[in-house]
């Protein structure tokens, strides 16, 4: 269950810095690795999200998640945050779906993210660079709720392994 009044976000356009949102996270060295989990969630209210995380400091981190805007659209995004700083790359997408697989992809300190509805055939959703995400990281799961209210989010079909993001020559 996503607690209220939790979320990840740093200082960019809306000015408010939250930190405070639950992760469950593993550590790792490896500098090549894919994760990909399964999400099941019932988000009712604005902003409620769950999905993947690396989680470094408040400074530096990255997620990738559904993040239900209203009962016609929500955001599949990611937000990636350098030095105290976050973006935000979104996606539209039903209400309707409560279901996304999201795989996790490690090559030193570049990520790939991708999305599937399926668990089959996946999509990149974003590749990114985080700054302070070249050694030891902790990367895993988390589910917040920004404004006043919880959802259920549930986590399956862990699989952590060889990294399957394709060296680009």
């Amino acid at each position: 269950m996503s607690e209220p009044h939790t979320d990840l976000w740093q200082r960019t356009y809306y000015g408010f810095q939250n930190d405070n949102a639950p992760v469950l996270q593993l550590k790792t060295e490896e500098k090549y690795f894919s994760f990909t989990v399964k999400t099941v969630f019932n988000s009712k209210q604005r902003f409620d999200q769950c999905g993947i995380v690396i989680y470094l400091d408040a400074e530096n981190w990255l997620k990738a998640s559904s993040e239900y805007e209203n009962d016609q659209f929500q955001r599949l995004g990611s937000v990636v945050t350098n030095q105290g700083y976050s973006d935000w790359a979104t996606l539209d997408i039903s209400s309707d779906i409560d279901t996304v697989w999201y795989r996790l992809s490690r090559r030193e300190s570049d990520y790939c993210i991708e999305y599937s509805f399926d668990g089959v055939s996946f999509k990149q959703l974003r590749i990114c660079h985080l700054v302070k995400g070249n050694a030891e990281i902790q990367f895993g799961l988390y589910a917040c709720s920004p404004e006043d209210s919880s959802f259920e989010a549930k986590f399956s079909s862990f699989d952590l392994g060889p990294c399957l993001w394709e060296a680009h020559h």
